[in-house]
């Protein structure tokens, strides 16, 4: 038997990831499926009536070890992928589907949670299990269990067709990142870039065995050089070697992937009887319907629209009088922005970046976390030590977190691109917190980003929106360790889509506040604190082409509706369709070569599909929490505790408006979103 399908004999049962063989995963997956399927067969097969312990509860807690080696599994597939992981992924997660299909459209268990369900009044329950036997219910009901036999036949293979395809989706933007390279053999085509930036490329050309200085799409190559690259043609080269992934007619074309995602998506939702993909999904959101959110995202449009039109024609005339540039292109944008920002309030990202060395950003969110909710962090790095942390690749930072109640979770940070890594930021977590058996199990939590790794003569320096970035994912992942909820299935992140970016979006704003920065922001040579000068063209220039971002926030939320929102049926040709979808957001002339849709992972791999709105849902929810903070201070106790308490601890245990309302007092105003963006006349 795999040692994935025993008890982790491990400190603080962390995965023990140099002894799993890749081999060992399908293997595992298939009798960590056989055991869950006997658990759920003896919940279904047990004489005694049907009661929320036995039958709600029990199913709760059921197949834990498969969801464990789930975790485990797909995030290497996510941050240290390689073919026969990939080829495993493709071949497990038809079983997955399909094990999970054999829970939702099982008559017997259904029945029993049915019976459960209907006598509910009768149960006196706890918030927490009113909300869990409401989520289980409308688990089976939202998924088929009242369909015919043959209906339920139909679902089943729509799930596994899906499954497979977002998979692929995923793995095709992988090897289109991985497969680009620009090669530079001119030290004069890296003009403009940054000495960090050029010492990074050149180290990157080394680490392959070629001459010169290596650009790639990963994010820490590919944005300073889109930024600061003074060679037009070698951005835009560069850009559309971006904008192009999956969108070439090749073996690794998304195109006909995306058609297909959308229009499974739709038949199902059609089969359970919803109207599209997007009623369905937003039946359990904040939001609940598409026409709210179509109508929110309009009226922050119609907010925004004035002030991006204004910002670009700004910066089109600053660079036709710096360059005489006559049309703006999009591999424009970051340069001329980055030019302009820094004539305006005379800051440049390469001023601040050697006040945000990496270990020292990582140990500002550390210390923002005790300020405000008393946890210490220890980093676990001895490998001799009798607590080290396993990892499952070299460059993972492990970390014990505590209180004064003792230990809350263990903390995996994931910082620097490699080759088997996707592009982006986001957190996860390798374990769930529950309580069972009187025992409060406590989650392994992590975050991955792919940040600039030290070279010979730098550390990690990170550019304030990176610094933003790490905040960011660390606030989820103090919703993921401060969890503290009975059932696995409402605890952490597991809460309703437009709810889950609060923890996050609030924690960006402390990296504004002088009082954070003196905890964390001092020069990585002379240990100097970040001068006041520089904190306020820092806070000064916070809102520099806000409506502009907020325009293309909004336009990848309008795309996600335009594909999720209607019966796509009709819809032949991928770019044309979407070119209709960006009609009243876009501002730059479009490219022929590029495609966002081929490439857009949040909503055709990743779980956003209808709800990308939720970014900009949540912005106005952070935005009004923070106000909060403001008043009483940002690290005030109070309000800090009743944010752990009311927000980050309890997960999805109950409507998070109500949750909202009880560490705010009121619903949230969107005027303080617009009050910070400087869009509120």
């Amino acid at each position: 038997m795999s040692i994935l399908n025993k008890n982790f004999n491990t400190p603080y049962n962390t995965a023990p990831f140099s002894e799993i063989n890749t081999e060992d995963f399908l293997p595992a997956f298939k009798v960590a499926i056989a055991k869950a399927k006997a658990e759920i067969n003896a919940i279904v097969t047990q004489t005694e009536k049907p009661t929320f312990q036995n039958t709600i509860e029990a199913l709760d807690f059921s197949a834990e070890e498969l969801d464990r080696i789930s975790s485990i599994f797909f995030n290497l597939n996510s941050a240290e992928t390689n073919d026969t992981i990939q080829k495993i992924a493709q071949e497990v997660s038809p079983l997955l589907s399909e094990f999970s299909n054999d829970i939702t459209l099982n008559e017997g268990l259904f029945k029993r949670v049915k019976t459960v369900y209907d006598s509910k009044s009768e149960l006196n329950l706890t918030t927490e299990q009113q909300t869990l036997l409401d989520k289980k219910y409308k688990g089976f009901s939202r998924n088929g269990a009242n369909l015919e036999e043959s209906q339920k036949e139909k679902l089943r293979a729509i799930d596994k067709e899906l499954s497979q395809l977002k998979l692929k989706f995923g793995e095709h933007i992988l090897a289109e990142t991985n497969k680009f390279e620009m090669l530079l053999n001119d030290e004069s085509d890296l003009s403009g870039l940054p000495d960090g930036a050029k010492e990074a490329a050149k180290q990157l050309a080394e680490s392959k065995e070629k001459d010169g200085w290596l650009i790639t799409l990963d994010y820490p190559s590919y944005i300073p050089f889109m930024t600061y690259a003074n060679d037009r043609a070698l951005r835009e080269k560069l850009s559309k070697a971006f904008g192009s992934k999956s969108f070439k007619n090749d073996d690794l074309d998304n195109q006909d992937i995306v058609l297909k995602i959308a229009n499974l998506r739709f038949q199902r939702a059609q089969l359970l009887g919803y109207k599209t993909h997007a009623h369905f999904v937003l039946e359990e959101r904040m939001a609940e319907t598409p026409e709210k959110v179509n109508t929110f995202l309009k009226e922050l449009l119609e907010k925004a629209k004035p002030a991006a039109e204004k910002e670009f024609e700004n910066l089109e005339k600053f660079a036709k009088s710096l360059d005489g540039i006559d049309k703006l292109q999009k591999w424009d944008s970051a340069y001329y922005s980055e030019k302009l920002k820094q004539k305006l309030f005379s800051l440049d990202d390469e001023q601040l970046k050697p006040y945000f060395k990496l270990e020292n950003v990582i140990n500002g969110a550390f210390a923002v976390a005790e300020k405000l909710f008393g946890l210490h962090f220890e980093e676990i790095d001895n490998k001799d030590a009798i607590d080290y942390i396993d990892k499952y690749h070299e460059d993972v930072m492990t970390y014990k977190v505590t209180d004064s109640e003792g230990l809350m979770a263990i903390f995996y940070a994931d910082f620097f691109p490699r080759a088997g890594k996707r592009n982006g930021a986001w957190m996860t977590s390798f374990k769930s917190q529950m309580i069972k058996n009187g025992h409060n199990h406590r989650p392994h939590i992590s975050i991955v980003c792919n940040f600039t790794k030290p070279t010979r003569s730098k550390p990690s320096l990170l550019t304030f929106n990176e610094v933003t970035t790490l905040f960011h994912e660390f606030g989820h992942a103090l919703h993921g360790m401060l969890a503290n909820t009975t059932y696995p299935s409402l605890s952490g992140t597991s809460v309703y889509w437009d709810f889950v970016e609060l923890p996050s979006q609030i924690l960006e704003n402390w990296c504004y506040e002088e009082e954070t920065l003196k905890l964390f922001a001092t020069h990585y040579k002379t240990g100097e604190i970040i001068p006041m000068e520089l904190i306020e063209k820092i806070k000064a220039s916070a809102t520099f082409h806000e409506g502009m971002q907020t325009l293309r926030q909004l336009s990848f939320g309008m795309l996600d509706m335009a594909w999720h929102g209607v019966d796509p049926s009709k819809i032949k040709d991928v770019k044309t369709y979407e070119m209709k979808a960006f009609g009243k957001t876009s501002l730059y002339p479009d490219v022929t070569e590029n495609c966002m849709s081929t490439a857009f992972a949040h909503i055709f791999q990743g779980g956003y599909s209808s709800g990308y709105y939720s970014y900009k849902w949540a912005e106005v929810l952070d935005a009004d929490a923070f106000e909060y903070f403001k008043e009483e201070g940002i690290f005030n106790k109070t309000v800090a505790d009743k944010f752990k308490n009311y927000v980050l601890s309890q997960g999805g245990t109950e409507n998070p408006m109500t949750l909202y309302k009880k560490f705010r007092g009121q619903e949230p105003k969107p005027e303080a979103l617009l009050r910070r963006a400087g869009l509120l006349k």
